[in-house]
C-alpha cells in the first residue's frame, strides 16, 4: 500500500525519506567533540546500509520494517527527557498518517480507543487539495499563503469520553518538493489567479494535476493541546448563534472540556427581579434547573428566600461548595434547598448569579457527582465566560418579550414594499397547503448576494450635552429652593430651614464640580421627599402672600412626569426631534426617487440623529435585470442624499432651542451579504457568521479613532466614508470629485488607517469637508 493518507487525490506522490538529516550529521562527524563526532559518524554508516531511506519509501509497510533504524536516526529531534511532555510525530503536511510517537501522543491515542481515528476538523477533501497546492506556491516559488497560517485542529477525546481539542503545526523543514514531467510550470498571473479564487478546485487541479509534483522527505506534527480556548472560543460561538433560546446540552459538553470533569451538568434558574421579589419565569421552565427540578414555582420561590441563595444574589458573589455533605443546612428553607440537589446525586457545585445593568436574570447552576470536583480554584474559570452567558440570557429575556408584544399587536408588523412580493409568496404557500389539510410552517424570508449600504448623521456628543441640560435644570431648581428656605426662614425662624439652606448649598456645590450617574435621581428624590413637603405644609398653614406667590410659582415649573425642572432639558430633546423630524423627511422623500432606479430594501431609525441601512440585490427583485451599476448608482445618490441632509441641517441649526452639531458617516461594504427575516425581532437581520464583521463595524465604527491618534474619525462639517479595499477608495474618490465639481463638497481630501478595532482590523477612510452656504 502506498502513501495515500488523508484523502483520494493530492497533486503530490509522496516518499518518506531522511536525506535532509544526513548534512547535519556530516557537519557533526567532524566536531573537535570526539563523543559527539563518533556518535555521527555512527549514524552515517548505519544510514548507509539503508539507501532506501534516502532514497525515498513509497509503502507504509516497507516504513514499518525500519521503526528501529528511524527512532535512533531522529533521537536529536525526539529528545528522550521530553518523550513524556511533548505531543509529537512523524508525518507530511496535512496528512494523518503518522509514526515515531512520543510516548505522550502514544498515551493520547491510547486513551482515546482503537475505534479513534485521525480527523483534520472543518478540512473537506477539496480543501486538503489546495492546501497541499499552497505548500508548493510556499516552498517552490517561495510566495507566503495565508491558508498556511490557518489554524488546523484535531479533536481527541480522552479515556473518560472528554473531547480535547490540539492545534496542530507542521514543520517541513526536511521536506524537498519536486516537480514532475507531468508538472505546469506558473507564472506570477497564474499565483495571483489562484489565490484570487482559492475555493475553485478545477483551476487548481489544472495548475496542479494529481501526482504531478514529488514530495520527498518528512516533517513534524506538533500538536499543543489547546482544550480551554478553543471550548471557549466554541462556546462564544454557540451563544452568538441566531437561534433565542440557550442550548445547554451543547454548551454542558463546552463545559465539560473547559472543566474536564466528565459528567458536570449544566443548569439555569431564569428570573427577574421586581419590586424586589424574585419572580422565576414560567416561560423559561424548559430549561434544566437544579432549583426547579421536581419543584413547583411556589416551592422554588420560598427557596429563594433562604439566606445563602438571598446573599449570592445581594452580593453578586459565586456559591462554590465542593462537599455537600459538609454544609450547614441549620435554617429549614437552606434545608430544602440542599436535599433538592442531593436528590440530583450532587455532590459538589457551583451557582453563578446572573446580573446585568441592576437587572438580576437567573443563576447559571454547575453541578458534578463527585466530591471536589468543583471547587473555589476552578470557579475562577467562570471569569471568561459570564459575561457571554449574561448577553445570551439578557438577549433571551429581551426576545421573549418581543415575541409577546408581537402578539399583542398583530402576527406581522408592515413590510417594506420591496420585499413585500416575498411575504405574499410564502403566506401563498401557507394558505394553500392549510387548504388540502396539510401542515406547513411559514419559512424563513431570506434574501441571499444583496449589497449593503450603511449611513449616519448622529448628533455629537448627545450623551455630554443631555447631562448638561439635566445638570442645569439641577442647578436652577436647587438655586430657587435655597432662595424659598431662606426667604421662608427671614419670616419663619426654624432651625429646620436653615438646615435645608445648608443642604441645598452643598448639593449646588457638588453640581458645579460633577454630575454622576445617580446625581439626578438623588437630588430629585431628596427634593420630592424631603423639601416638597415642607413647602406643601407651609402653603396651606401661612397667608404669607409673597412666600405664597414664589412657592406657587416653583410649584408651577415642576415637570410632573420627573419631579422636577424641565426645561433646559426640554430644549434638548426637542432639538433632537427637530433634527430627526428634518432629517428623516429628507431621507424618506428621496428615497421614494431611489427607488425607482433600481428595487431596494430601505429601513432607518431615529437615535441621538439618524441611521439607515440599504440592501440591493437580485434577489430582492427577481423579475429585473440587476447590474453593478445600480448599486454605483445607489452609492453616488447615497453620498448626494448625506450632502442634502447635512446643508438642510446647516439651515436649521441657528433655530434649535439647544445648539447641536452633527457629524455624518458612511461604511463601505463591497461583499455581498444575505439578510433574514426574524419572525421573532419582525425585522430583517444579518445572516450568517461570516457577515457578522459588517453587524460589528455599523455599531463601532462611528466611535473610531485615526490609526496612532487619538482624533475620531468623525468630525462636525466632514463627511466620513469608510471601507476596506482600494477599489473602493478609488470608486468614492470619484463620486467625491463630482460632488465638488457640483460644489457640495470641499477640496479639503484627508485619507487616513482607521484603529484597529475588536474584530475589525484593516478599514481606511476618506474624510472631506461639506460645503457650507
Amino acid at each position: 500500500m502506498q502513501f495515500n493518507f488523508s484523502f483520494s487525490t493530492s497533486p503530490f506522490k509522496t516518499l518518506i525519506a531522511f536525506h535532509k538529516i544526513i548534512p547535519t550529521l556530516e557537519e557533526t562527524a567532524l566536531s573537535e567533540v570526539d563523543f559527539q563526532a563518533s556518535y555521527a559518524r555512527s549514524l552515517l554508516e548505519e544510514i548507509k546500509k539503508y539507501p532506501e531511506l534516502t532514497e525515498g519509501i513509497e509503502k507504509v509497510a516497507d516504513l514499518q520494517r525500519y521503526e528501529s533504524v528511524i527512532k535512533v536516526l531522529l533521537a536529536d529531534l525526539f529528545p528522550y527527557s521530553l518523550t513524556k511532555n511533548e505531543i509529537k510525530a512523524i508525518t507530511i503536511p496535512f496528512h494523518l498518517h503518522t509514526f515515531n510517537h512520543t510516548e505522550r501522543l502514544a498515551k493520547i491515542l491510547s486513551d482515546a480507543g482503537d475505534h479513534y481515528t485521525f480527523s483534520f476538523r472543518d478540512v473537506s477533501e477539496d480543501s486538503y487539495y489546495i492546501l497541499n497546492c499552497c505548500v508548493i506556491i510556499s516552498m517552490y516559488y517561495g510566495i507566503p499563503v495565508d491558508a498556511m497560517d490557518a489554524p488546523i485542529f484535531l479533536d481527541i477525546p480522552d479515556k473518560n469520553n472528554i473531547m480535547h481539542h490540539y492545534r496542530v503545526l507542521f514543520n517541513a523543514d526536511f521536506m524537498d518538493i519536486i516537480p514532475t514531467e507531468r508538472a505546469v510550470p506558473l507564472s506570477q498571473e497564474d499565483i495571483i489567479e489562484l489565490i484570487d479564487n482559492f475555493s475553485d478546485i478545477a483551476l487548481w487541479k489544472s495548475k496542479f494535476p494529481e501526482n504531478s509534483w514529488i514530495l520527498k522527505g518528512f516533517s513534524i506534527m506538533t500538536l499543543f493541546d489547546a482544550t480551554t480556548e478553543n471550548a471557549v472560543s466554541s462556546f462564544k460561538s454557540n451563544l452568538l448563534r441566531d437561534d433565542a433560546k440557550v442550548q445547554l446540552d451543547e454548551i454542558q459538553e463546552i463545559f465539560r472540556s473547559i472543566y474536564k470533569i466528565a459528567d458536570l451538568r449544566i443548569g439555569l434558574t431564569s428570573f427577574e427581579k421586581v419590586r424586589e421579589e424574585y419572580n422565576l419565569r414560567i416561560v423559561e421552565k424548559q430549561l434544566y434547573s437544579h432549583l426547579l427540578y421536581d419543584s413547583t414555582i411556589a416551592e422554588c420561590q420560598e427557596m429563594l428566600c433562604n439566606e445563602t441563595l438571598e446573599s449570592m444574589l445581594t452580593k453578586e458573589e459565586l456559591l462554590v461548595v465542593p462537599d455537600i455533605d459538609k454544609l450547614s443546612v441549620a435554617d429549614p428553607k437552606k434545608s430544602f434547598f440542599i436535599n433538592k440537589l442531593k436528590q440530583q446525586q450532587v455532590k459538589s457545585f457551583i451557582f453563578a448569579p446572573l446580573i446585568q445593568e441592576d437587572k438580576v436574570l437567573g443563576i447559571l447552576e454547575m453541578s458534578s457527582s463527585k466530591i471536589r470536583a468543583l471547587n473555589s480554584v476552578n470557579a475562577n474559570k467562570l471569569n471568561f465566560i459570564l459575561p457571554f452567558i449574561k448577553d445570551k440570557v439578557s438577549k433571551a429575556f429581551s426576545e421573549t418579550e418581543n415575541q409577546i408584544e408581537a402578539v399583542i399587536q398583530r402576527e406581522y408588523t408592515s413590510i417594506h414594499p420591496s420585499v413585500k412580493w416575498r411575504f405574499q409568496e410564502e403566506a401563498i404557500h401557507y394558505l394553500n397547503n392549510r387548504a388540502f389539510g396539510k401542515d406547513y410552517s411559514l419559512q424563513e424570508i431570506v434574501f441571499e448576494n444583496v449589497y449593503p449600504l450603511y449611513g449616519q448623521i448622529d448628533v455629537q456628543g448627545s450623551s455630554e450635552s443631555r447631562n448638561h441640560a439635566i445638570k442645569e435644570d439641577l442647578i436652577h431648581q436647587t438655586t430657587d429652593l435655597i432662595a424659598l428656605f431662606t426667604k421662608i426662614n427671614q419670616t419663619h425662624k426654624l432651625p429646620l430651614f436653615e438646615q435645608k439652606v445648608f443642604d441645598l448649598q452643598r448639593n449646588l456645590a457638588a453640581l458645579n464640580l460633577s454630575l454622576s450617574t445617580d446625581t439626578e435621581q438623588t437630588m430629585l428624590d431628596q427634593m420630592n421627599m424631603d423639601m416638597h413637603p415642607i413647602l406643601e405644609n407651609f402653603r396651606k398653614n401661612n397667608k404669607d402672600s409673597l412666600v405664597l406667590a414664589d412657592i406657587n410659582a416653583y410649584f408651577d415649573r415642576i415637570n410632573l412626569g420627573i419631579g422636577g425642572f424641565y426645561e433646559a432639558r426640554r430644549d434638548y430633546d426637542d432639538s433632537i426631534t427637530l433634527i430627526n423630524k428634518k432629517l428623516v423627511t429628507i431621507l424618506d422623500e428621496k428615497q421614494l426617487e431611489a427607488q425607482e432606479y433600481f428595487p431596494h430594501y430601505y429601513e432607518r431609525y431615529k437615535t441621538d440623529g439618524i441611521e439607515h441601512n440599504m440592501y440591493i440585490g437580485a434577489s430582492i427583485a427577481p423579475d429585473k435585470n440587476f447590474e453593478l451599476y445600480y448599486l454605483k448608482n445607489l452609492r453616488l445618490w447615497q453620498l448626494q442624499v448625506m450632502c442634502e441632509m447635512e446643508s438642510q441641517f446647516r439651515v436649521l441649526q441657528p433655530e434649535l432651542p439647544h445648539q447641536l452639531e452633527v457629524t455624518s458617516l458612511i461604511l463601505v461594504f463591497a461583499t455581498p451579504i444575505s439578510i433574514r427575516f426574524k419572525m421573532d425581532e419582525k425585522q430583517f437581520d444579518i445572516d450568517g457568521s461570516y457577515n457578522v464583521r459588517y453587524e460589528i463595524a455599523k455599531k463601532r465604527i462611528d466611535k473610531a479613532k485615526i490609526k496612532g491618534s487619538t482624533e475620531r474619525i468623525t468630525q462636525k462639517g466632514k463627511l466620513v466614508v469608510v471601507y476596506s479595499h482600494l477599489h473602493e477608495e478609488t470608486e468614492y474618490l470619484g463620486y467625491i470629485n463630482l460632488l465638488q465639481h457640483k460644489g457640495l463638497l470641499q477640496d479639503d481630501i484627508e485619507k487616513f488607517d482607521v484603529e484597529d478595532l475588536q474584530g475589525l482590523i484593516g478599514l481606511k477612510a476618506i474624510r472631506v469637508g461639506f460645503k457650507t452656504f
